[in-house]
């Protein structure tokens, strides 16, 4: 049986004493303050924001309060310029961060957000517009991020800093052969040329009227997103931090500042960041420590996963209609196709593996009763062997019944990152007792016990039902005494009689392969055929 590998992620946490000197928090004025980003710790995804207080949520709570907070610009913290160059000081000296690991962080931050949003098969010229500070280095950072994203980003950095760090981010994107552009070069209507501006011009540490030739840069880009509003798809504007033009605390006071379609805030959202009106505003910079948080009382939306930025604020309205995707993949050919079907499912189940898809052996599993209905849901494939597709469930369950009424089935596998999906179709038949039985005990106890308890698809009077029962039988076999698989409880195997294979390709143009079996000279092969999409 070729058997499928559950991995566990190890996680570590970096701790910090709960109580360190009141220096820790004292300001040097002889400190220079890092105009772009205030940098926190690199924050575990097991915890965000803990207090004693419990203002701050962990990752595991879900609620709804948790969604609430991200909407609702009173329950998100908002940072002065002063507290946010207090953090800078505070993390750059007692907590020993170098400016250079934490631009990278926030560079990549920043990189993140863009692609959760703007897509590089569709928004791929990126101009981004770096000033001589810090906020510039971390624009020069997201570029060569967005480089290994796909997009093709382009570089206007008219002030060079001379300092080692930005020289050397200078030579990293000359490597990746990241065009640089003078502001000579630049045309004046922007919007022909790029798909993206990245406005990483200035921080929260600014002062005063922008300077040549940053005034005139300000300008064009607002002029470049006024006349790409007349264009299919005009340009859009990606703000870091702090909008160009903007005061930090008060907004774009004149309304001569950048009005930019994304924000990404670093750290926290500073005090202008109230009067974004933008559609997409994201928080970038998973790396606030405990003592920072309690000291300032953030209060701000849990990261999802291992990502490195969360959306603040409602998503925008997104007409239905106008959702789809122009896949970008290799032509899928008959000839490159396995003659086998099962071995052509390992074969992009391994792809899948390797991509690091999330949970690849998840499958919609329809099934139909004799009254013909359909219905379906996500379930686990446990194995695949020469006979067919395994999974797991409870006898007593829906899809039990009409898998008893009319044993066929459907699966479907959908691989988002590689743009395929699988088709199994065919009969279902019970797995071996022995079979389930083995598989039963080879499953975590938690889940052992949780099989016993849940009578499947039957309506219960509450979850606190559910967590009783649990607990009685957690009491029950806390000795560590073998749980007994039962009876209502095994596998099911699909026996595949029809294969398709499907790829995602430009134009709705895409590939379909279909496996069918069919005798020749009193052999069982797979015929492929190409199906129109």
């Amino acid at each position: 049986m070729w058997s499928f590998m559950i991995r566990s992620i190890s996680m570590r946490c970096l701790t910090l004493p709960q109580s360190l000197p009141n220096s820790l928090f004292s300001i040097n004025k002889t400190n220079v303050f890092r105009s772009g980003f205030s940098y926190p710790f690199w924050r575990s995804t097991v915890g965000l924001f803990c207090s004693t207080s419990g203002e701050f949520m962990r990752m595991g709570d879900r609620g709804v309060s948790a969604v609430q907070s991200i909407h609702d610009h009173d329950s998100i913290s908002y940072l002065s310029q002063r507290e946010a160059a207090e953090i800078d000081e505070t993390l750059m000296g007692p907590l020993g961060f170098s400016v250079d690991q934490l631009m990278e962080l926030a560079g990549l931050s920043v990189a993140t957000s863009i692609a959760e949003v703007y897509r590089p098969s569709e928004y791929n010229r990126v101009l981004a517009i770096c000033g001589p500070g810090n906020n510039g280095g971390d624009g020069l950072v997201a570029a060569r991020h967005l480089h290994h994203f796909g997009y093709k980003p382009y570089i206007c950095y008219p002030k060079r800093t001379p300092k080692p760090l930005y020289t050397g981010l200078v030579t990293q994107l000359e490597s990746l052969s990241v065009p640089f552009l003078s502001v000579e070069d630049l045309p004046l209507d922007l919007s022909n040329d790029f798909d993206i501006l990245v406005d990483a011009m200035f921080g929260f540490s600014f002062h005063g009227a922008p300077r040549p030739p940053f005034d005139d840069l300000i300008r064009r880009m607002i002029r470049s997103h006024s006349y790409g509003q007349t264009r299919q798809k005009p340009p859009v504007i990606v703000s870091l931090d702090i909008p160009s033009g903007w005061h930090v605390e008060e907004g774009d006071v004149d309304g001569e500042g950048v009005k930019p379609d994304m924000l990404v805030s670093l750290t926290a959202p500073k005090a202008c960041a109230k009067k974004f009106s933008g559609p997409h505003h994201f928080l970038g910079g998973r790396f606030v420590p405990p003592l920072i948080a309690n000291k300032y009382k953030f209060r701000l939306p849990p990261y999802p996963g291992t990502s490195m930025c969360v959306r603040i604020g409602k998503p925008p309205q997104i007409d239905i209609s106008a959702l789809r995707e122009n896949y970008i993949s290799p032509e899928l050919l008959e000839e490159h196709m396995e003659a086998d079907p099962m071995d052509q499912f390992r074969k992009w189940f391994d792809d899948a593996l390797a991509a690091s898809l999330k949970e690849p052996n998840a499958m919609a599993l329809s099934t139909a009763g004799k009254d013909g209905k359909p219905s379906s849901r996500m379930v686990l494939l446990k194995g695949i062997d020469k006979d067919g597709f395994l999974w797991y469930t409870n006898y007593g369950s829906r899809k039990a019944h009409q898998i008893s009424e009319n044993p066929h089935a459907s699966l479907l596998f959908y691989w988002d990152g590689l743009n395929r999906q699988v088709r199994v179709e065919g009969p279902v038949e019970k797995v071996s007792e022995l079979e389930s039985e083995q598989y039963f005990h080879s499953r975590p106890r938690g889940s052992q016990i949780g099989a016993i308890v849940s009578n499947q698809s039957t309506i219960v009077p509450g979850r606190h039902v559910l967590h009783q029962e649990y607990q009685k039988l957690e009491e029950k076999f806390s000795d560590g005494s073998m749980i007994p698989k039962p009876k209502h409880w095994g596998g099911y195997r699909l026996k595949p009689e029809l294969f398709e294979f499907w790829q995602g390709q430009q134009s709705r143009l895409h590939d379909r392969l279909q496996y069918s079996p069919q005798e020749i000279d009193g052999k069982r092969v797979w015929r492929i055929d190409r199906l129109a999409p």
